[in-house]
């Protein structure tokens, strides 16, 4: 039921506190149950508005739009519960036509965020991993549905360094590449989302220290750093739980056309399409997103970069991506 004698003011601002998850407002299903409370912000205080187990209805939607709430809260204890909530009506929400694309985009990206989040929190946790692989179906369709959905990602990722972001970014721009790469069977798609979306999940078993050291590493940290891909790998096989072909960007991504790359150094053809799509996205995200050791550069900037190491990359993907990511001519590059 709604909190008594709570009148709604709008929201000025987007509050993020350790303790409560920021959720949209359409993410709520007309006439669905949720079993979880709903926050609103007030006076500078989370206050309940509805409680578990009531239904959510169109009448109480409309009140809340009509007091400029675009945006509900939920406790992170409750955190599981709304994943579950959110993947059963996922495909509803991506089909709902009074939303517009804009929308639908943020909810996709802020909820493989919150996915890839609760995996990085325990990467063996068999259903941290199935909540990510219910995200990566319920959403890459709608990521492929062509440029604009593609482009109003493009207009709400956050180039702000997180591994969360880096994540759900090099997702995005390894599935809208796979498809411009020819690759379009449901099954192939989903088992590179999957390993593009957890590519990055060896990180979890190396030092924040090294991570985050804000100048260059040591040959000993150096090393460690290059067994992420290995350990990514090792880690989510525990689980047992996604198809093989997904392990393949995880373990892949840092690989390189010349035999530079690691963990194994393998090279051309011995590198699998998943894992040189992967190397393209990650490359491209790392070097347009902020880090403690360095800043951010231009897209335009970091393409022509990653053509004066041509050698390492394929050229076609490369290609591929050049047009995916804008007008910009080949020649210039």
């Amino acid at each position: 039921m709604d909190t008594p004698g709570v009148k709604i003011q709008p929201q000025k601002r987007e509050v993020i506190t350790d303790r409560f998850l920021p959720i949209y407002l359409q993410t709520l299903w007309i006439d669905s149950v949720p079993d979880f409370d709903l926050y609103i912000y007030q006076n500078q205080e989370m206050i309940l508005y509805r409680a578990a187990n009531v239904q959510f209805t169109e009448k109480v939607r409309l009140s809340l739009q009509e007091n400029g709430i675009q945006r509900l809260y939920v406790s992170t204890d409750n955190r599981r519960e709304y994943q579950k909530y959110l993947h059963t009506y996922m495909s509803h929400i991506l089909a709902d036509p009074s939303l517009n694309d804009f929308a639908k985009s943020s909810i996709v990206y802020d909820s493989a965020k919150e996915v890839i989040k609760e995996v990085l929190s325990n990467p063996t946790y068999g259903e941290n991993i199935k909540h990510c692989q219910a995200m990566v179906e319920s959403t890459a369709l709608y990521i492929l549905e062509g440029k604009n959905a593609f482009h109003n990602l493009l207009r709400i990722m956050s180039f702000d360094y997180t591994v969360y972001n880096h994540s759900v970014n090099v997702y995005t721009f390894s599935l809208a590449l796979a498809q411009a790469a020819g690759i379009h069977t449901t099954r192939a798609l989903i088992e590179l989302g999957t390993g593009a979306l957890l590519h990055d999940v060896g990180k979890v078993k190396i030092s924040e220290s090294i991570l985050n050291k804000p100048g260059p590493l040591d040959a000993k940290e150096w090393a460690a750093v290059k067994c992420h891909p290995r350990l990514g790998v090792e880690l989510i096989r525990e689980t047992d739980l996604i198809p093989e072909n997904s392990y393949i960007p995880i373990g892949q991504h840092h690989e390189r056309q010349d035999g530079s790359g690691y963990p194994d150094g393998i090279a051309g053809g011995d590198i699998h399409p998943f894992g040189k799509i992967v190397a393209i996205a990650d490359m491209f995200d790392a070097m347009t997103t902020g880090r403690v050791y360095r800043s951010a550069v231009s897209g335009f900037t970091a393409l022509r970069s990653m053509y004066d190491e041509q050698e390492t990359l394929d050229q076609d993907l490369l290609k591929k991506f050049t047009k995916l990511m804008g007008p910009t001519p080949l020649g210039e590059l």
